[in-house]
Parts: structure tokens; sequence; C-alpha cells
């Protein structure tokens, strides 16, 4: 279904149609002669192509001694030092074993962020909610996303740029986080995605100086940071990158505007040559990898940019060995369509995969009060795919985050809602739900990572610490078994 939009051109892209030569029509040439007019014209337009090719040439300038002249790379190349690790949340009270995998926290990866900027802070979100005002609470532990707002409402004081795009707050989510940052210097655009696309702004990402970023799965909310389980990727020293996540910014940044609509192409400055068919060559860590990013909706895709549902499906389709996924939510199904509506699209490829190619499939599904009854039959019919005797592997946990009496009253918190999926080949970092509605409707985006030609060594890659990741989940004590459709209900209690 296309998002409800209606289309018009931010500005000309092509120039009127030149007028047809005109001249009178009886004129002839003798037959040489035009054979030389002919052979005229062409060389008088080589030379002005070469000229022009010439014109707009960097010319480099002459080495200094003992230096060489520099060497220009492939357009999708880039000779950025990147370096980048994975950041994850974990909800207080909840432990690992010891010998288990543990990375950055989120809390620290935007504390550094926000230490590191010199001239600009992007940050694209859903909502703000990082004080207890918001939430009604006084519960101790929003003093980490208290502390990142502290410094938010400082940055502008130290001459830095913060521009913030964040879907318009409703009556039952408005924020004096956004009143309090605005009044502090922030620039601020509402994104009316649901008059746009009948969607909401529901990415979350940050660019910092063009030159570092954030994307994951946390919301601007402290229950982010202590109370609920999210997973993302920092990424630092990655100018390409960076620039190339601020087009999708500026799209957010355009919609933003009072009456906006959403043109039809985008113009040429938001196109992108990064994507799945040509990804951008980057060293991560010290190791070699292909990275693009991707997004959703298709509407808010300019020229070149791989859709988020595109890029999905494309890194389950080119797993050989497994396919592992942990998401909040998975309904094939457009989730919020009235009347209701089936969509299998994610769903048929898991099961090609496993039926075609006997690719392992591992989902790990977040369970709390709020799960929707009706994804749990959908997960019971993908689990009956599996069978011993012809080695057709789908597996389905739920993961289920411990909550005490006091705990229980944060609202809205004690889940995991992380949303990655990682194969042997590649790893995709989303901001989405996995149903309908998250593709065709409303704004995300995903870091698409494949490090599958590398050869295993001393640091692991991107795509072996999301692997450690997932495992580490699918095996620890609040993994549980998929057994029947009544266990749900006592784990979850939904609403």
């Amino acid at each position: 279904m296309k998002p409800h939009v209606t289309y018009q051109q931010l500005k000309t892209l092509q120039s009127p149609e030149d007028p047809a030569p005109t001249g009178p029509a009886s004129l002839t040439w003798p037959k040489n002669s035009r054979c030389l007019l002919v052979m005229a014209v062409l060389s008088t337009m080589l030379l002005a192509a070469l000229g022009v090719r010439l014109l707009f040439l960097p010319f480099p300038g002459p080495a200094s001694a003992g230096e060489t002249a520099p060497v220009s790379l492939p357009e999708n190349v880039c000779s950025d030092p990147c370096r980048s690790t994975l950041v994850e949340s974990i909800p207080e009270g909840l432990s690992f074993e010891e010998n288990s995998t543990f990375l950055p926290s989120t809390f620290a990866a935007w504390a550094t962020l926000l230490g590191e900027a010199k001239n600009s802070v992007d940050i694209a979100s859903f909502y703000w909610t990082l004080s207890n005002e918001d939430t009604h609470t006084q519960d101790p532990s929003a003093g980490p996303g208290e502390e990142i707002l502290a410094e938010l409402l400082k940055v502008t004081s130290r001459g830095i740029a913060l521009r913030i795009a964040v879907n318009p707050p409703s009556s039952r989510m408005s924020s004096s986080d956004l009143q309090d940052l605005e009044e502090s210097g922030a620039q601020i655009r509402k994104v009316n995605l649901p008059r746009l696309t009948g969607g909401i702004l529901h990415t979350k990402f940050w660019i910092v100086d063009q030159t570092h970023l954030y994307l994951g799965s946390a919301n601007m909310d402290w229950r982010a940071l202590t109370q609920v389980k999210e997973l993302g990727v920092v990424v630092y020293n990655c100018s390409c990158l960076a620039h190339d996540l601020a087009k999708m910014f500026e799209i957010y940044w355009a919609l933003g505007l009072p009456n906006a609509t959403i043109p039809s192409p985008w113009p040429a400055e938001y196109s992108t040559t990064y994507n799945k068919e040509t990804p951008l060559e980057v060293t991560l860590n010290n190791t070699e990898a292909g990275v693009y990013f991707s997004s959703a909706p298709p509407a808010l895709c300019a020229s070149g940019r791989t859709e988020d549902l595109q890029a999905l499906l494309s890194v389950i389709e080119g797993a050989q060995d497994f396919v592992y996924i942990a998401v909040m939510s998975y309904l094939p199904t457009m989730e919020f369509s009235h009347p209701k509506r089936f969509w299998p699209v994610i769903d048929d490829h898991l099961r090609k995969v496993a039926y075609e190619r006997r690719v392992r499939v591992r989902l790990l599904i977040g369970c709390w009060k709020h799960s929707k009854a009706e994804m749990f039959p959908f997960l019971k019919s993908l689990v009956a795919v599996r069978d011993d005797r012809t080695h057709i592997s789908v597996e389905v946990r739920l993961f289920v985050v411990p909550v005490n009496e006091t705990q229980a009253r944060i609202p809205y918190a004690r889940v995991n809602h992380s949303k990655f999926m990682v194969t042997d080949k590649v790893a995709y970092i989303g901001t989405s739900n996995w149903s309908g509605d998250y593709f065709v409707h409303t704004a995300g985006s995903a870091l698409v990572v494949n490090q599958s030609h590398v050869e295993a060594g001393d640091e692991p890659t991107l795509r072996d610490q999301l692997q450690d990741v997932f495992e580490r989940d699918w095996n620890s004590n609040y993994s549980r078994e998929l057994d029947s459709l009544e266990q749900w209900q006592d784990l979850c209690r939904p609403q």
C-alpha cells in the first residue's frame, strides 16, 4: 500500500527543454559538405566535452619535497580511520554470567558523543522523556537520562548547533524536555508524518560534527538507559558514513517545515551512491567492511537509497548458514491498519531460506505486558515449520526481562526493545519493529555491515560482536521456549 502523500517538487530538477532549432526548411547542403560539417560539429563537441571534464577535475597542487601526489580513491571507498562498537542498555536487575559478552553502555556512548561535539549535534527521534517529570515517576534510575538532558541543555552555550527532528508530541506523550531544549537554543522541528505518510517518525540516531554517529533502538528516554534492554552502534571518526546519514536527517528536517510535502523525486542533494548494490568500502576497527544505511518508508528514500525492507530481505536471502533475529515485536500483518491486513513479506522469506537452503532461523522476541495477543499464534505457526528429519530449523524464544514490584510501577519499561539481525555474513542494526506498518508508512533506518570476506583475526568484527550478543541472550536464563500458546499469557501478562 502506497503512503498517502501529496507529491510536489521542492525545486526544479531539470531545465526547460531547449526550443527546437529553426531555419529555412529548404536549406540543403552538398553531400561532401554535409560530411565535413558533421565532422566539424563532432570535433567541436568532443573538445568542448573534454574541456568541461578538465575544468571540473580536481587540480592537484605541487607536491612538496619528499611527498607524493595524493591518489584519488573510488567514489565508494572511504579513507577515514573509522572506529565502531556495539553499545547496549542492560535493565537494572538483569545480569549475565561473568564470562558473557559485555558491551559499553548506551549512556556512556551518548555522553562521549556530547563530550566530543565541537560544531553540531543532530538528533532524529520518536519522542523525548529524559526526565522523571514527563513520566510522573520519582525513580532514581532516571538519573542517567537526566544527566544526558542536562548536557544537551548546555550544548548551545558551547557554540554548538543542536537540531532535533521529532515526531509531533501528543496529549499522551507531551514533552517538557523539548520545551526546555528549545528555550536553551536548540532548533526543533516536528515532523508530521501522520499527515504525510500515515506513519510516525520512529527512527533513532545521532550525528555529531558530521564525523561521529549513533544508531539503534534506544529512544530519547531515561528508561532506555536503565529500564529497557536496547542495542545500537556508535561510529567515531567516520565522516563518510556521517555525511551519508546526514542526508537522511536533512529529509526529516525539510519535512519539519510547516505545510511540507513529499517531493517525487527528491532533489539530487539528498541522493546517495551507497546502497546494497554499491556499499561504502570502509575500514572499521582495522577491518574491511561494506556498509550502507537503509531507510523507510519508500516515500522518504531519495535516489540511490536502499529501502529498509529491501535491505532486510537481502540480508535474509544472502545468509548461507544462519539468520538470528532479536526484535521486540514480530507480526506478519499491517499491525495498525483498519480493517486488519495480512502482510507476510518477511515471514515468507524466513520460511523460504529455511526450507530451500536449510538456513538455521532463530527469533528472539520481546515479551512483556504490552505484547499483542495475535503475535503468538503467528510465532507458533513459524515454529511449526521445524522438522528435524529434513533438517528444517526454525526456532522461536521469548526474552523476558525480570520485574519486581517497584519496577512494575514504571510505565512502558522492562522489555527487550532491541531490533537487530545477524547472519553468517552480515550485521543489520535497525530502529523498526518487524510488522508491515514500520516499513510501509513509518520512518525508520538501519545500518547494514557486510564483513563476510574477513577471515577470523585478533579483533572481532562488528558482525562477530553482534552474533556473540545474540547467542548470549538466546542461551541466558531470560530466554524462554515458546512451548504452548498458554505460556506467553503467564510470562507477558498482556493487558
